[in-house]
């Protein structure tokens, strides 16, 4: 009897393959063959839902995307949490740390992938960006940061983080270093807080 699936779960079960796939075998030596005999569906079924194999790798950052914001969103909102200690946590809770997540970064640093790399990093700053305002409008509240424009505040310091600290980026380790500093000096000025008030909240962020 042929089993029938809605199509939001199918497309869930093409991802989940394929992913499990692209971890074992590699991006580059997995097929859509490769997948369709894996879940045993027509080809018709699998071009319904995603036009290529980069369109599923497409489908897969942002299901990769809204996994790590969701996660981080638990952090953030979490008033019970001190503030700095809020803004560290959400920020480490954005690095990936499995299998899938490193396959998917090595994909979307390719040089071929630049769109792909562009539109992850736009789904990411747009919605990690309101998660760090809303820290930085409870820091301004509690009188640990002090600036009338949160937003843009975190809109400048995010878009320059993702720019600087881009894993394309060939630094030294004193290069780094220097960039680090630079960052955390500049952060402090535009949140309008003490001097040295960040260092400790960014230095596992950027710790390798």
């Amino acid at each position: 009897m042929r089993i029938v699936k809605d199509a939001e779960e199918r497309r869930n079960e093409i991802l989940d393959v394929a992913e499990r796939l692209f971890c074992t075998k590699g991006f580059d030596n997995t097929s859509t063959n490769d997948i369709l005999t894996e879940i045993g569906i027509a080809r018709g079924t699998l071009y319904y839902h995603f036009k290529s194999k980069e369109d599923i790798l497409d489908a897969m950052i942002e299901r990769l995307t809204n996994q790590m914001v969701e996660k981080a969103s638990v952090i953030a909102l979490d008033e019970s949490i001190p503030v700095l200690e809020r803004l560290t946590g959400t920020m480490l809770s954005l690095n990936v740390d499995n299998e899938l997540g490193h396959m998917v970064m090595e994909q979307v640093h390719r040089p071929q992938n630049a769109l792909m790399h562009q539109k992850l990093e736009l789904m990411l700053l747009g919605r990690v960006n309101r998660l760090i305002t809303r820290i930085t409008e409870d820091g301004i509240r509690q009188g640990i940061m002090h600036t009338d424009y949160p937003a843009e505040a975190v809109e400048m310091l995010m878009t320059y983080s993702y720019t600087a600290f881009d894993s394309l980026n060939q630094y030294s380790e004193e290069e780094e270093q220097r960039k680090v500093m630079g960052f955390v000096y500049h952060a402090e000025r535009i949140l309008g807080m003490k001097a040295g008030a960040l260092k400790e909240a960014m230095r596992p962020i950027f710790e390798k």
